[in-house]
């Protein structure tokens, strides 16, 4: 029972000699350093000096009592826990005890067996908060690069090639499973290059629908079609000077690639229904969640354009091979929702953790924030419990054992729209995934709930 290697330092507090003695002597023996005052304000002087990691003290004592006595060491340094003993105890003052933040409430004469259990779990919550505290330090000294949490070897060679990569003007391909933050990388990219002061700008392929991607490319004149009653600019007009992100290149209408390859070659291009030529100077970084050499073969992205978009490749790697950033980027998301949120909850129990770098995380870095959004919101308390993680984290093996309740009466698109919700709920709101397991295009999953008037 250690505390940063060393023996836990206890203060007691008691006008009784006797039971000062008496406890000094248990404590000793379990293993913990002791420290002895007689009254309140005594031990408001051994504070100071010893800063001890618990205190033990009796409640009804001459002058200060032990419930003021804790006020004030709770105001002092909220986390260190206190103990409070007493032969006269009624439930108001147990209360009254628990309230001002007493880690427990004992009376005299005292059940030796309990307090050990009290003090015990108080050391081991203390071991957990001083890890806490040293992991955020971690995070704040060297959390990562940039925008990015992680030190693991495979993401350090990541940030050696972002930067690599943002020294020049070459096309780059960012592959990697949705939710490992191909956007991320291709903002760092920019905001690390010579055109950080320019646009950045992201259109992805796969939520737009395919009618409209030539005119989000390349604008269009008024009375192009029906409904383009004005002039409007494309994302390489907006774009000119910055980086364009083409995120999934993959699901690009495969008749829009040959004139997307000219854009790319000549750096010139008309707008729809527009006769005049523009040209621009723009960085193009794509990025697909997709085998871009597998969609090649498919057929569904030209091998022209393939190569074109591929002078760089930049692979993200998925959570599950970054086994030693897990940790890490879970105590950032924490941080995060404290902030975000005004949670309480400070760090992780290790059975918490334990099933945190277990869990494969099929939605990545994504899915991990929601996860630690909804626990952070669900904890009271300095800790995230494994009951605040949902069941599937909890027991991946039962992630698809859920049952679906059709109820009589229920329409096909109904059945349909909680399937996909429920999908989308076992795979924290991975599109990607849930559109995997339920054999549908990941376009189809934006579309649905689109007409469902959902934003997840």
């Amino acid at each position: 029972m250690t505390t940063s290697n060393r023996a836990p330092k206890v203060l007691v507090v008691d006008d009784e000699a006797t039971m000062r003695d008496v406890l000094e002597m248990r404590l000793q023996e379990w293993g913990f350093e002791v420290v002895l005052a007689s009254d309140a304000e005594e031990a408001e002087s051994l504070v100071k000096k010893e800063d001890p990691d618990l205190v033990l003290s009796d409640v009804v004592m001459p002058g200060t009592s032990g419930l003021e006595l804790l006020k004030s060491l709770k105001g002092s340094r909220p986390e260190r826990p206190v103990v409070l003993l007493t032969a006269h105890g009624t439930v108001e003052m147990a209360v009254d005890a628990i309230k001002e933040g007493a880690l427990d409430f004992l009376t005299k004469p005292i059940n030796y067996p309990s307090l050990r259990a009290v003090l015990d779990q108080a050391c081991r919550d203390q071991e957990f908060l001083e890890r806490s505290r040293k992991m955020a330090d971690e995070l704040e000294k060297e959390r990562g690069f940039g925008p990015f949490i992680g030190t693991s070897a495979t993401m350090r060679e990541v940030y050696q090639l972002i930067q690599d990569m943002a020294e020049s003007d070459a096309s780059v391909l960012i592959t990697g499973e949705s939710g490992t933050g191909k956007e991320l990388a291709a903002r760092t990219i920019h905001d690390l290059s010579r055109r950080q002061d320019r646009p950045f700008v992201a259109l992805n392929a796969a939520a737009i629908p395919h009618e409209l991607v030539e005119s989000e490319l390349f604008g269009h004149e008024k009375g192009a079609f029906t409904g383009a009653t004005t002039d409007r600019m494309g994302c390489f007009e907006i774009a000119d000077g910055g980086t364009l992100l083409l995120d999934e290149i993959a699901e690009m209408p495969l008749e829009l690639q040959p004139k997307l390859l000219r854009v790319l070659d000549e750096a010139r291009f008309r707008r729809v229904g527009g006769k005049k030529e523009i040209s621009v100077d723009v960085r193009t970084i794509s990025a697909t969640n997709k085998d871009a050499r597998g969609a090649v073969r498919e057929g569904i992205l030209r091998e022209d354009l393939y190569y074109r978009l591929n002078v760089f490749t930049l692979r993200l790697p998925p959570l599950r091979e970054r086994g030693e950033d897990v940790a890490l980027t879970a105590q950032h998301f924490l941080q995060v929702m404290r902030d975000k949120h005004g949670t309480p909850a400070q760090t992780f129990r290790d059975e918490t953790l334990d099933l945190i770098e277990r869990y494969r995380w099929p939605g990545n870095v994504r899915e991990m924030r929601n996860v630690i959004e909804r626990a952070a919101i669900l904890a009271k308390g300095d800790w995230i419990e494994p009951g605040h993680l949902p069941a599937y984290v909890r027991d991946p093996t039962a992630e698809r054992t859920q049952k679906l309740v059709i109820p009589s009466g229920m329409t096909a698109s109904e059945v349909e729209k909680q399937l996909i919700l429920q999908t989308l709920d076992e795979t924290g709101n991975n599109k990607a995934a849930a559109a995997r397991l339920l054999g549908l295009n990941e376009k189809t999953i934006r579309n649905k709930l689109k007409s469902y008037g959902l934003d997840r």
